[in-house]
């Protein structure tokens, strides 16, 4: 905890800041030391990996040979430079040692990023007659560009994290805070010198999710497809029927079967109570009554109709 604090009033220190060694132009060193890396790693990386991943040909082998390159250490290369000739030509052996270091996602990203492109809508776009450059920059660079970009922020939080080295090959930036920290048993500035370093790689991260969400060619297309499949999966609320009096006390042979209302039960099934049943046919009027007066016979109209007892 204390370290934390000592760390924070070091930072506080306006005169920490300023000067020759202070945090302004160490962070400059460092910001300029980690884009010309990235800028020569996507020269190398990015034209061999879309020209690789359009063809399809030769692409595993290279992704294979690059990925060699992470389990070699940054620090092992970074001395091996230094000690050699061309440790005497300043921070090129910091650039050669982060360049491999950051090559190996772009190169792998970038491959698959234009390998796992929907091939059908590549063949529909040959089909309509695009000659292989229109291929690549309309089609299979759009359809590639998430995981391009997925490579890029990978490899610049890498490199921005890595250049820290840079000091103890003699460099410049936000490692030399750092080194002078261990130099004069400074623990407050050695910590401030981390947090520093690790605010500014969460900080281009940050950046790089925003410019990649404004510059996706697809961004438009993509929240289409997303809105149409979250109403495509979300279910159909169920519609409960509403329970009246009258179906409260309804017999259980009266009610209706389970998710069927009332009034979907077929007529057949509900006659009217003045009404005969459909299976027994009307009296028919000119028919007489068996069992009743003869009324084609005058004096049955005033004879009574016997009692009949069994």
């Amino acid at each position: 905890m204390e370290a934390v604090t000592g760390a924070w009033q070091w930072l506080t220190t306006a005169a920490n800041w300023a000067g020759e060694n202070g945090v302004w132009h160490r962070l400059t060193e460092h910001l300029w030391l980690s884009a010309l890396c990235l800028v020569l790693s996507c020269l190398i990386a990015l034209p061999l990996a879309l020209y690789l991943g359009h063809l399809g040909k030769g692409g595993t082998l290279a992704v294979n040979i690059s990925n060699v390159g992470r389990a070699v250490p940054t620090f092992a290369v970074l001395v091996l430079l230094t000690l050699s000739p061309l440790g005497r030509y300043g921070d090129w052996p910091t650039v050669i040692a982060l360049v491999l270091f950051a090559v190996p996602p772009l190169l792998t990203n970038a491959y698959l990023g234009m390998r796992e492109a929907d091939r059908d809508v590549v063949e529909a776009a040959r089909g309509m007659g695009m000659s292989g450059p229109q291929l690549l920059l309309r089609v299979e660079i759009p359809l590639a560009y998430p995981l391009l970009m997925t490579g890029l922020r990978s490899a610049t939080v890498q490199v921005v994290a890595t250049a820290t080295l840079a000091a103890m090959a003699g460099g410049g930036g936000l490692g030399r805070i750092i080194t002078a920290g261990f130099g004069n048993y400074d623990t407050a500035q050695v910590v401030a010198g981390a947090l520093l370093v690790a605010v500014l790689a969460l900080a281009v991260e940050g950046v790089l999710v925003l410019v990649e969400r404004l510059l996706d060619p697809l961004r438009g297309r993509r929240r289409a497809a997303t809105r149409t499949a979250s109403r495509t999966a979300s279910p159909t609320a169920a519609r409960t029927p509403v329970r009246t009096p009258e179906d409260t006390d309804r017999r259980p042979s009266d009610q209706p079967p389970s998710g069927q209302r009332p009034s979907d039960q077929p007529l057949s099934d509900q006659p009217p109570p003045d009404r005969a049943p459909a299976d027994q046919a009307p009296p028919d009027p000119a028919r007489p009554d068996p069992c009743g007066p003869d009324l084609s016979r005058p004096d049955d109209l005033s004879r009574p109709e016997p009692i009949r007892t069994n």
